[in-house]
């Protein structure tokens, strides 16, 4: 489990197919592995992935077909940076929401409107999973926790408000038009929703 606040950005170094897995290695801020151990999980943008082999400043990372095909990570190359969170300790502060590490869809970058100090931007998901994003609700967007700022349900497009701390500490900062991202949306906005769905299912045909 992760909390949707990102503690730094990491550096692919390697992009390795062996046959049907993916393998990344990862090279993270100096500290940022202290006490990791093989078989742990680690979300990059926002994806929950486990840690196959690792030294003071690298780890390696298997995609299989699966997470390379509902991700953003078939876009990623070598030299590029990436968001990662490690994983919540018990007692650890929640700042953001709890989030599982699972990528729902992916979303594309459509603009960016750059203010004094802050950022709003605009992405596009299918249509359909924006039943599941409510102004002022949550969302993870490359495996950060983010307020919705507006929704437009029709269109499947959501806007967000990023402040300089974001910007700072994440790859928001470099983040272009037409760029892809991984989205995790809210589990308890998704299970409510559902279960409504169903319900009304149920009643018409009673």
């Amino acid at each position: 489990m992760f909390t949707g606040i990102v503690q730094g950005v990491a550096k692919i170094k390697s992009v390795q197919k062996h046959n049907d897995i993916v393998r990344f290695g990862v090279v993270f801020p100096t500290g940022a592995l202290a006490g990791v151990r093989q078989g742990a999980s680690i979300s990059l943008n926002g994806c929950c992935l486990t840690v196959t082999g690792f030294t003071d400043r690298e780890a390696t990372f298997d995609l299989v077909p699966e997470t390379i095909a509902r991700t953003m990570f078939n876009l990623v190359g070598e030299g590029d940076i990436v968001n990662f969170e490690r994983s919540l300790a018990f007692g650890d502060e929640v700042g953001g929401h709890v989030l599982s590490g699972h990528v729902d869809v992916v979303a594309e970058l459509l603009s960016v409107e750059s203010l004094d100090w802050s950022r709003v931007v605009t992405f596009k998901v299918p249509p359909a999973w924006t039943k599941y994003l409510f102004t002022k609700g949550y969302v993870a967007v490359q495996g950060a926790s983010l307020t919705l700022t507006s929704v437009d349900k029709e269109k499947g497009v959501f806007t967000i408000s990023l402040i300089p701390e974001t910007l700072a500490k994440t790859t928001f900062g470099e983040m272009c038009v037409g760029a892809h991202v991984n989205i995790e949306v809210d589990r308890t906005t998704q299970v409510v929703v559902d279960t409504v769905e169903r319900m009304m299912r149920d009643l018409k045909l009673t």
